[in-house]
């Protein structure tokens, strides 16, 4: 029997708490009406008994404390709330603990921002990890050492694993479940909780914010700038004079304040306009492409599917409502 672990930070979000839970104990209640085994041992554990969530307003009662789980196989984390730096300060002395656990042969997964405590053992150095689209730059600053892949809905490196933004670690679930007990089992488990099974890219789901999180004021007039004039054709050099800076220390700054180049921040601008219009307008593709600034059409085509993972007719089909109702 394979012992679950779900940790209860406190503060965690309740769903990413019950969530795991419901789902493992469910399939050994799939297991026990076909007169099986279960084969899961699902604990909550904690640094307390009663654990405060979503500021006092929910409590979970653990089943354990931490000192009393002595060895376990699998170390879920759920997803984090509030800020970040104050969160994993709180939660700190779930670290050693998860360490330990790992460095005698569990396994861990992180469910969205749970990412952030799993970073803060250490044991994501140098290793892929997803988390929700909406904090990437903030981990990226946090735990440069840590490859992030905000465009990944399921990680799995050596044993760790991570999921992407809010709903979708319910497609880690599903692929632990195929992991440690069948095909079968986890066919069974998509179909029972209207999963849609290898979800592959939360990157759809992505909304540009412009990443401004930074203080080198230079390049903000640049992020600025290009905003207002996505439609143009806009240079590196053209930035850099505008700003009276070189243009390889431009783009060095650049890089480091946005984590994009200049190209990849005016592709997603650009991007992100096409998005909002294929959502809110019945313009056709063409139309788009040239109000955005494009004029090649495969070009436009290929960079709407890298950055959205969805090629522009399917994204108009699955987010415009009048598409939709027909």
């Amino acid at each position: 029997m394979k012992h679950i672990s779900i940790i209860v930070p406190r503060g965690a979000v309740l769903g990413s708490v019950d969530d795991p839970r419901h789902l493992f104990q469910s399939l050994n209640d799939f297991l026990l009406s076909a007169r099986q085994p279960p084969m899961y041992k699902i604990q909550l554990v904690g640094l307390d008994r009663k654990v405060p969530l979503h500021d006092g307003s929910f409590t979970v009662n653990t089943d354990a404390l931490l000192d009393e789980v002595k060895k376990t196989d699998l170390v879920i984390i759920p997803a984090l709330s509030g800020d970040m730096k104050d969160a994993i300060e709180i939660n700190k002395d779930f670290i050693p603990w998860i360490v330990q656990q790992h460095r005698a042969g569990a396994e861990v997964a992180s469910l969205c921002i749970g990412a952030f405590l799993l970073a803060a053992t250490g044991l994501l150095e140098g290793k892929k990890c997803s988390t929700h689209w909406m904090y990437a730059n903030e981990f990226r600053n946090m735990f440069p050492q840590v490859n992030l892949v905000d465009d990944k809905i399921v990680t799995d490196e050596n044993g760790i694993y991570s999921s992407g933004g809010a709903k979708s670690y319910w497609n880690l679930l599903i692929y632990l479940t195929e992991k440690y007990a069948s095909r079968q089992m986890a066919v069974m488990a998509s179909k029972y909780f209207l999963i849609e099974i290898y979800q592959n890219t939360q990157s759809p789901f992505t909304v540009f914010r412009g990443q401004k999180e930074h203080e080198d004021e230079p390049i903000k007039k640049a992020q600025e700038f290009i905003e207002a004039n996505f439609q143009e054709k806009i240079t590196v050099d053209q930035l850099a004079v505008m700003l009276s800076l070189g243009r390889r220390s431009f783009e060095r700054r650049f890089k480091k304040a946005t984590c994009n180049t200049v190209a990849e921040y005016i592709q997603r601008v650009k991007v992100e306009a096409a998005k909002k219009d294929f959502e809110l307008s019945r313009k056709n593709i063409n139309e788009v492409m040239y109000e955005v600034g494009y004029s090649d059409t495969k070009a436009f085509r290929t960079i709407f599917r890298k950055v959205t993972g969805l090629s522009p007719v399917a994204y108009r089909n699955r987010y415009n409502k009048e598409m939709i109702a027909v």
